[in-house]
């Protein structure tokens, strides 16, 4: 697989892995043995690049990929987050942000144990914290790449005055945000700031959380632990509305011989050099069809052929409840 360079000199595979699904929102969960499994086939067919977060279980997803990644250290890069005081019972979810330095360099400690790695490569803030000034998140994270615990510093889902305060302390590799053909909204002001700036893009939900597969519809039934349960763009009649958007991409598809995924993934990477999308999956067959993405070549004929449909659909229903948007763009 080909790569690509977020910030200045921090080099990855053109597509890289979300492993949040694997432990984390999208119950029934694998069995860790399968999860491990289709870690090395990642690593087997190019993609060096891992997302996790101490969040995701909390902690057992950070476990899983130390224990399955062991084989490869040194080949592959990691990137974790920290931004949440967890459960002190360990159950799923926070109580709260906290992305105060000494709680940062906590994080880092507990998640180099879990990762069993001598650094961490990428470490992000996972969610703005209010209360804590930016410049004092950045200064932390400096410390800890001089003292060699930290590789790059990343932010996620920060406003793009966040991201210039951030960078002017302590550079930022990368922003990882949701960007996808059905959530444009960083196009706006964060694509550009980026750009100017230097900063690599990792969308998250590049598959609008399974839709753009196709393989959802307005029947589709979640399990009840599913977090798409919540998310008002799943609504029956939000699947109804959007699904003009899973037909572009199918239309497209057939002219490409590929799936609707791999248009979409494809449309991501055709546009910026320096984006790395992670789809998540816990399958191998879709491992391989997302992988198959960045073989996908489309044309500027054809990238205007999706932008003058796409201008004509209106996507419904939000991203995320109230409560969760209200965390993303600080």
């Amino acid at each position: 697989m080909q790569t690509r360079t977020l910030g200045h000199n921090f080099e990855v595979s053109a597509l890289g892995l979300g492993c949040m699904g694997m432990t984390f929102s999208y119950k029934p969960f694998p069995e860790k043995e399968q999860s491990i499994r289709l870690l090395h086939a990642a690593v087997d067919r190019g993609i060096t690049f891992f997302d996790t977060a101490e969040v995701y279980g909390p902690w057992n997803n950070e476990e899983l990929l130390g224990e399955g990644l062991a084989p490869y250290r040194g080949k592959v890069a990691i990137a974790t987050k920290f931004g949440f005081n967890l459960n002190l019972d360990g159950s799923p979810g926070w109580q709260g942000l906290n992305s105060r330095p000494e709680r940062i360099k906590q994080v880092a400690d507990a998640s180099l144990k879990r990762l069993n790695i001598e650094a961490i490569d990428l470490f992000y803030q996972h969610r703005v914290d209010p209360d804590v000034p930016i410049e004092d998140v950045a200064g932390a994270v400096k410390e800890l790449i001089e003292a060699g615990k930290v590789r790059h510093f990343g932010l996620s889902e920060a406003g793009a005055n966040t991201i210039r305060r951030a960078h002017a302390v302590q550079p930022v590799a990368a922003l990882q945000s949701e960007y996808s053909l059905w959530f444009r909204r960083p196009e706006i002001e964060i694509i550009p700031t980026l750009e100017e700036l230097g900063i690599g893009f990792v969308p998250y939900s590049p598959l609008g959380k399974g839709f753009l597969t196709g393989k959802i519809d307005q029947s589709t039934s979640f399990e009840s632990t599913d977090i798409r349960n919540a998310i008002p763009r799943f609504s029956p009649e939000a699947r109804a509305a959007n699904q003009a958007v899973v037909d572009l991409l199918a239309r497209i598809g057939k002219q490409k011989d590929a799936t609707p995924a791999q248009i979409a993934l494809a449309w991501l990477l055709a546009q910026k050099p320096w984006i790395v999308p992670i789809p998540g999956t816990t399958k191998l067959h879709r491992l391989e069809e997302n992988i198959g993405a960045a073989a996908v070549e489309l044309t500027a004929a054809d990238l205007a052929e999706i932008e003058e449909a796409a201008a004509g659909i209106k996507v419904e229903g939000d991203r995320y409840p109230e409560k969760l948007e209200a965390m993303t763009g600080r």
